[in-house]
């Protein structure tokens, strides 16, 4: 019996999770990092090469100035997120020198910089001038016009968003120049955007575009470890006034929603139309995707590349008046660091950008050694002992059964 509670102990010990630490003869590749400016923070972007020699989370990257580590954050640049849609009562709503005007009751809503109207007007093209005030009627504060389009007749695209700068006015007054009635305005929602526009970094390449009858369609392969988040499709700047579905499967055959695409340069009765929208989403896909644009009776698009995309991911770091530090990475097994540097973390006015070297494969790289618990390391042992066990278990059992019972 003390037999088998000691090789069920050992067995519990050897099998306790291991926390490898970080020590530079872990890691796989190295880079240079050049500082800028040494007093005051910096950061660099993580490129295509990190990016494929790293962990998805980019949790191996360490920052060494000499034998000790400095502390970082990484950042990711994703684009402004909109607050959810608050309705506003449409008010005063009328035709006033032949155009239509209404007012937008906005008390007790937050901070907007965005009305989305509901229109059922159809083919058209009109400029939104709006003004803000304390009271309904046209005020004194003119905000920025908004031109609002419907152009779903030629299968471009509508749109009826008003973009004001951050506002807080009680009530806006709107004066629609042509082309949408009273009967039209369904409604209204405000909501705040954030302006910040999200920053990419390139990775990997897609297919040559290849032509099947009344469809383009275009293979990626897509990293399991690289967080694509986007496809990027590169049209001839002479091609205009297009507007096209694409579609979206994945290595198991399923259709994903996929997305639009479009480029709209139209002038209507001398009002100027630009809108372009150019990637699709493809977030949490990898391996081999088909995208499947749908040309309909339209010629295909003069397609120049497809770009796979991740959200750019800046780390950032203060050197403390050094001006050259390296980069490792590489160490799958690395737990992620926990510093209080990324806990505290925001972005100073103005950091500077490091500058990253050529990659390089780490000459002091040897490997971790076997860190798998011992029971994985030495099954044939582990097996034998537990067999032993077995047998000597038994073997009592048996000399139980056969010593006589004395009375």
């Amino acid at each position: 019996m003390r037999l088998a509670v000691a090789l069920a102990l050992i067995t519990i010990l050897a099998d306790m999770p291991i926390h490898p630490d970080a020590a530079v003869q872990y890691f796989t590749n190295v880079r240079d990092v050049h500082i800028s400016d040494s007093g005051k923070q910096n950061y660099f972007v993580v490129d295509q090469e990190i990016w494929t020699h790293s962990r998805s989370d980019l949790g191996d990257l360490r920052l060494y100035a000499g034998d000790s580590l400095v502390q970082h954050a990484v950042s990711e640049q994703r684009e402004g997120v909109a607050s959810d849609e608050e309705e506003a009562k449409v008010l005063n709503l009328g035709v006033v020198s032949g155009h239509t005007q209404f007012d937008l009751d906005m008390q007790g809503l937050a901070e907007y910089n965005r009305i989305r109207l509901r229109l059922d007007a159809h083919d058209f093209v009109a400029t939104a001038s709006v003004s803000g005030g304390d009271k309904p009627g046209k005020a004194a504060v003119e905000l920025p016009p908004s031109t609002l389009y419907d152009f779903n007749k030629e299968q471009l695209g509508a749109s009826s968003v008003l973009k004001v700068p951050t506002s807080s006015f009680p009530f806006l007054h709107v004066r629609i120049s042509d082309g949408v009635r009273p009967q039209d305005v369904k409604g209204a929602a405000v909501f705040q955007q954030h302006e910040q526009q999200a920053s990419w970094t390139k990775v990997e390449s897609c297919a040559p575009p290849q032509q099947q009858g009344r469809q383009t369609e275009v293979t990626c392969n897509l990293p399991e470890h690289i967080p694509v988040s986007r496809i990027a499709f590169d049209v001839a700047t002479s091609q205009v006034n297009f507007h096209r579905s694409v579609t979206v499967k994945d290595p198991t055959g399923f259709r994903g929603a996929g997305g639009e695409i479009s480029r709209v340069r139209m002038n209507r009765e001398g009002t100027l139309v630009t809108s372009e929208q150019l990637a699709v989403p493809v977030s949490g896909i990898s391996g081999q995707i088909t995208l499947t644009i749908d040309n309909g009776d339209n010629p295909a698009l003069d397609i120049e590349e497809v770009q796979p995309l991740v959200t750019e991911r800046r780390v950032y770091f203060d050197p403390d008046g050094k001006t050259d530090l390296k980069l490792y990475y590489g160490d799958k097994k690395l737990a992620s660091p926990v510093y209080d540097y990324a806990r505290f973390f925001h972005v100073e006015g103005s950091p500077a950008q490091a500058e990253l070297g050529p990659a390089a494969q780490n000459a002091a790289f040897v490997g971790r050694p076997d860190e798998r618990p011992w029971s994985e390391r030495h099954v044939a042992i582990l097996w034998t002992a537990m067999m032993l066990t077995v047998v000597v278990l038994g073997f009592l059992v048996l000399r139980g059964l056969r010593t006589p019972v004395t009375k």
